[in-house]
């Protein structure tokens, strides 16, 4: 198991953002949390990167007991994570923003500036390489957050809303790039809004509502389940893939 979640509340005083959730991760999985706004899921995924300490409960990675840790000791394991508000170095070009995420594993500059170049080779940034990332729209920022948590070499990559705000056909070209990216060997746990996407790429899927899970399964399974239906998707049609 490389990612094990058990028994995980989340509480804010009296209140429980997440309540008793329990995940478990597959090396090689695409598991996919989904749910309406407040339900748990981002809270839930932000205990799992050790962005938010647990109330109670644990949290494994690789075999290691990971619950008290913070980011960046989770991150030396080869758990890396993006956010749903790319947090770009505006100042800095690209391949110094990817080169900041390969220091981790490569201490000397030059090693950690092929590694970066490798990178954003990878996620389609090779020509932009020297642009300052400030002049990045939203579909480039959105590339250079993969490529820094990319160059880190993680084992696994916790997407968080990693297509918000994309049009139709950049959702569809970064679908083939979190594709790519799970081809090369790198286990995937993506928070999405848009239904398309976890269609599209989910093995699994757990839903979230209000802190509680209410369903687990394929992506088929969980959109069909009235539970799920009448919490999350309400009438909207889902086209399975």
């Amino acid at each position: 198991m490389l990612i094990d979640a058990r028994n995980v509340v989340k509480a804010f005083g009296a209140f429980k953002a997440v309540d008793d959730a329990s995940v478990s991760v597959e090396e090689g999985d695409i598991l996919g949390l989904i749910g309406p706004n407040g339900a748990g899921k981002s809270t839930f995924f932000n205990c799992l990167t050790g962005d938010l300490p647990v109330t109670s409960g644990t949290v494994s990675f690789a075999g290691a007991d990971v619950t008290r840790l913070p980011p960046e000791a989770r991150a030396a394991l080869g758990l890396a994570r993006t956010f749903q508000v790319p947090l770009t170095f505006e100042s800095m070009s690209v391949l110094d923003n990817a080169m900041i995420g390969a220091l981790l594993r490569h201490p000397q500059a030059r090693d950690a500036r092929a590694k970066a170049r490798e990178v954003l080779e990878r996620v389609g940034l090779g020509p932009l390489i020297d642009t300052p990332a400030r002049s990045l729209g939203t579909p480039g920022r959105k590339r250079l957050e993969i490529a820094r948590a990319l160059a880190s070499e993680p084992k696994a990559l916790l997407l968080d809303e990693a297509m918000a705000g994309l049009t139709p056909t950049e959702v569809r070209d970064a679908i083939e790039l979190v594709k790519r990216v799970h081809g090369g060997g790198i286990t995937i746990v993506i928070v999405e809004h848009i239904m398309e996407v976890i269609v599209s790429l989910a093995s699994r899927v757990v839903v979230f509502h209000q802190g509680r899970e209410i369903a687990r399964g394929t992506p088929r399974e969980v959109t069909s389940d009235p539970a799920v239906i009448e919490a999350y998707l309400g009438r909207r049609k889902v086209r399975h893939a």
